[in-house]
């Protein structure tokens, strides 16, 4: 069974998010409206850059909770945000499957975690980021080879131990959220989350570009 944080019922805004206001829920996108964003920026496809803004995103999002108020007390979330991300997620998937179509979105395609999974891939994602970090945005070609080889590298890890360092450090939640997202017991997403830094850091060895001397936590931001 999940691991799960406080019950929704003793927070006030939760309850009256279950009662159906919908300035509730007003509240509620503003209170998580940074956390949700940085979601949508790592997990967006590079590909819709400059065609999708990632406030557009929360925008359809936030609509979409909207219609989606009478089912929250079904839904036995968690918390407000976990219910929050898990609707930006599907909404993310759509935007990817309407702009880039599901057969052309093939780069790094791994089964998907949850019904929250989102595309593209984590390990693209992340791959991304890195590459991004360590090539300026003239050197696109670089970019894009370093990108790939990252790619490859990532998807030698175990496919939670990548989620679990991307929601730590890229979607920057909680160890509980984590454990609630994955649906494993907290106790396991801290041993997860130790064992992924190491085989990150053996990963990251295979790539000099990288500072030597900065710790894998470091390198993941």
């Amino acid at each position: 069974m999940p691991v799960t944080n406080v019950p929704y019922t003793s927070d006030p805004l939760l309850e009256r998010l279950k009662a159906g206001e919908e300035a509730a829920l007003a509240e509620l996108f503003a209170l998580h409206r940074e956390r949700l964003w940085r979601m949508v920026c790592f997990r967006m496809d590079q590909r819709l850059l400059g065609r999708v803004d990632p406030d557009d995103v929360l925008q359809e999002a936030y609509l979409s909770a909207a219609t989606r108020i009478e089912h929250f007390r079904d839904d036995s979330p968690a918390s407000g945000f976990l219910w929050l991300r898990l609707i930006v997620s599907q909404t993310l998937v759509d935007i990817h499957r309407q702009h880039v179509g599901a057969k052309k979105r093939d780069a790094g395609r791994e089964v998907p975690i949850r019904p929250a999974g989102t595309a593209p891939s984590t390990s693209n994602s992340m791959a991304a980021r890195l590459a991004a970090s360590i090539t300026s945005p003239s050197q696109a070609a670089i970019r894009q080879e370093r990108s790939r080889r990252l790619e490859e590298a990532l998807q030698q890890m175990d496919e939670i131990d990548r989620e679990v360092l991307a929601l730590r450090h890229y979607e920057e939640l909680t160890n509980s959220e984590v454990a609630e997202v994955l649906e494993i017991k907290q106790k396991a997403a801290s041993i997860r989350y130790i064992r992924a830094l190491k085989r990150f850091k053996v990963i990251l060895a295979q790539f000099p570009e990288f500072v030597e001397g900065e710790s894998s936590d470091q390198q993941l931001m």
